[in-house]
């Protein structure tokens, strides 16, 4: 159900989502199971069209694009999609013949946009209008139109509604050719529209129309208002395609609320609560299900480009929206888990996904192998936080095909080429192998199976082959290298990809996992990431602003990722280092703030400013699943729970410097049961609410 399946610029350089049948992502001609040793190159992405502006109403597998004046013209991308086709393309207002002047447009809920409009209407003498035009319009095309009267006589006014719908597919869209309008006829109510393939689409009103022209797509009626009267229509989308219940609207079958809990933040700044609001209502939106198997939901990537099949952003997202309950990890690992590659092959065990955007120095990498080695991760770590028996039983032979892909990959050299087997060795991706091992060592001890001996062994292999290869010394400290060729050469651009080597993951007891790094690195780890050069005011830039190829816009060349600072956040205030894990989190609150709190997954690394702005980034997604779920993670970091469920306890390591005053968290999810804990100025933690028996700790 891809909403999209042309990539945005900077996107995979492989097939995108919603790939042709038979190829399976990343996959290329010749190369064992999806991973070549030279990729090929990418043809030129097409242009898309800018959403950066428009208020996106979502709650998949229903999104509304709308402009801010609130008429849905046709231009671009604006109209009322369901599962990536376009159901109404125009739906423009008239009042006494002229269109309202738009006043304000604003979300009033991740899933609903409100318009404001002003009419003059005939006999108004002074500068005042005397109508007020107030549209409400939610993801699943249904709309309120309410005209509101201040004048001291009744009005009687014609109101017209022009509508259209081509039924354009998102892509056509996206590129520009979507086709010409179709020709309604008049339908109960209201009009309907048919295209090819038997697809349909009806717009009912209430109160029924005066005149319904199919021609013009037109409904009208005569508006009577008495003074200080209202006068309401209601609008309603109905999709009629093959496959959708008769009169459905587009947001039928939502996943229900039980997936991600009630979360609240409460303080001395109101931010971190607006942003953790919205971030859940973001979330919750992009949650969609799995077709064929409609009990399993998993996060789309983003909207509106990124909503197909399950991708390792919607791992990641899931694993860093634990603490909201672990339902999402497991239907996320689930979905994954049906596109493990068997077999027994060299690559059995491995997760299909596309190849994607690098930056400028390297080659692609594959998405596939991210997941795959975040799989076994996400499972530990939702154990941690309460993960039920029945779920972890049935997901642990997941994991485990992960980790023994992980053995043989690995192999003598210790380390994990990405995206083929001759490499390169990217720092990130041996990162991500190195937590997976020991913590997939610690889920197959917990869980009496084999295996975590070998695994402690290929972290350690690892360990000693990284900072003996990857780490580059230098006068002003040394720095990572962010990966290595099988030739010896090294790439040494330095970017927001380091923090991932400060992400060690969560073991029992509150415990940290040993890092890449000995503790002379991370500190100087620590340090680059608190340089002008990286931490942009806004944020962490994907490649510091001193790199050759450095690009304020570029996906991993210089925009900020929000997923990328939230987990510097977190892993440099887990790790002590709370300057820099608070000016990372304040600039993320701050460019929050100036998003009306709901985060795009990247915007410009330009350098902050006095009275400036971060920059929107125009092929951005927003809402995105990583960036939502990331607030939530970074704002989290203020607390430092570490939970140990299996062990009945759990630990708080709040930051003691309190960036952001005194701050309470209520609604969070630990061993099955409500959580709350408060931070005080002072910076000490108090939990005050947790599931009975366990043991707690600061």
């Amino acid at each position: 159900m891809a909403l999209s399946p042309v990539p945005a610029p900077g996107r995979p350089t492989g097939p995108p989502i919603g790939h042709a049948p038979g190829r399976p992502a990343g996959r290329q001609p010749g190369a064992a199971a999806g991973i070549g040793a030279a990729p090929p190159r990418a043809a030129r992405p097409p242009e898309l069209p800018s959403v950066h502006n428009a208020l996106l109403c979502v709650a998949l597998p229903a999104l509304a694009v709308c402009a801010e004046h609130g008429q849905l013209t046709g231009e671009g991308p604006e109209g009322v999609y369901t599962a990536g086709r376009r159901l109404l393309s125009r739906c423009v207002l008239r009042v006494a013949g002229r269109e309202p002047v738009a006043l304000q447009g604003r979300m009033a809920a991740a899933d609903r946009a409100v318009f404001l409009g002003a009419v003059r209407v005939p006999g108004d003498m002074g500068p005042d209008p005397g109508l007020a035009v107030e549209r409400t319009r939610s993801a699943d095309g249904t709309e309120r139109i309410t005209l509101r009267s201040a004048v001291a006589r009744p009005l009687r006014l014609p109101l017209e509604i022009a509508l259209g719908s081509d039924l354009a597919d998102l892509g056509a869209v996206a590129s520009g050719r979507p086709g010409p309008e179709l020709t309604a006829s008049v339908h109960g109510t209201g009009l309907r529209w048919t295209g090819g393939g038997g697809r349909s689409v009806t717009v009912t009103a209430d109160p029924p129309p005066m005149d319904a022209l199919a021609a013009a797509g037109v409904l009208r009626w005569e508006a009577e208002l008495a003074p200080g009267g209202t006068f309401t229509v209601r609008l309603r989308v109905h999709d009629g395609s093959p496959g959708r219940p008769t009169g459905a609207p587009g947001g039928a079958g939502r996943p229900g609320g039980h997936v991600l809990a009630e979360v609240l933040a409460e303080g001395d700044d109101t931010r971190p609560g607006e942003l953790l609001r919205a971030s859940v209502e973001d979330l919750r939106a992009l949650l969609q299900r799995d077709p064929a198997h409609p009990a399993d939901v998993h996060l789309a990537a983003g909207v509106p480009w990124r909503c197909g099949p399950v991708t390792a952003e919607a791992l990641w997202a899931a694993r860093m929206a634990l603490p909201l309950g672990t339902r999402l990890a497991v239907t996320t690992l689930r979905a994954l888990g049906r596109t493990q590659l068997s077999g027994g092959g060299a690559e059995s065990g491995r997760i299909l996904g596309p190849l994607r955007d690098a930056g400028p120095h390297l080659p692609p990498r594959c998405t596939g192998i991210e997941a795959t080695l975040a799989c076994p991760v996400v499972l530990a770590e939702a154990r941690r936080w309460g993960l039920p028996a029945a779920d972890l039983e049935e997901l642990l032979p997941v994991a485990e095909r992960c980790l023994d892909w992980l053995r043989r990959t690995a192999g003598a050299s210790g380390l994990v080429p990405d995206p083929g087997p001759a490499g390169p060795w990217r720092a990130e991706t041996q990162a991500h192998a190195h937590r997976a091992a020991l913590l997939g060592a610690d889920l197959l001890d917990a869980c009496g199976r084999p295996g975590g001996d070998a695994l402690r062994d290929a972290a350690e292999t690892l360990r000693e082959r990284f900072r003996r290869e990857f780490w580059l010394d230098d006068r002003a400290g040394g720095r990572p290298a962010v990966a290595r060729g099988p030739d010896g050469r090294t790439w040494s651009q330095l970017g927001g990809w380091a923090a991932h080597l400060l992400d060690t993951g969560l073991l029992g007891g509150g415990r940290l996992a040993h890092g890449l790094l000995d503790r002379t690195e991370t500190e100087q780890v620590a340090r680059l990431l608190g340089t002008p050069a990286l931490d942009s005011g806004w944020g962490l830039r994907s490649l510091g602003a001193k790199e050759p190829g450095h690009n304020p816009f570029g996906h991993r060349a210089g925009a900020v990722r929000v997923h990328e600072t939230a987990v510097a956040v977190a892993g440099l205030a887990a790790l002590g280092h709370e300057k820099e894990a608070a000016s990372l989190l304040r600039g993320l609150l701050d460019a929050a703030e100036a998003f009306t709190y709901r985060l795009p997954e990247m915007y410009a690394g330009e350098q902050r400013t006095a009275g400036g702005r971060p920059v929107p980034h125009p092929a951005a997604c927003r809402p995105a699943a990583v960036a939502a779920a990331g607030a939530v993670h970074a704002l989290l970091a203020l607390a430092g729970i570490r939970p140990d469920a299996p062990g009945r306890s759990v630990t708080t390591h709040p930051l003691r410097s309190a960036p952001l005053g005194a701050i309470r968290f209520s609604g969070l999810v630990v061993a099955g049961e409500p959580f709350a804990v408060r931070v005080g100025r002072l910076g000490l933690g108090m939990v005050e609410e947790a599931a009975e028996g366990l043991q707690l700790g600061v």
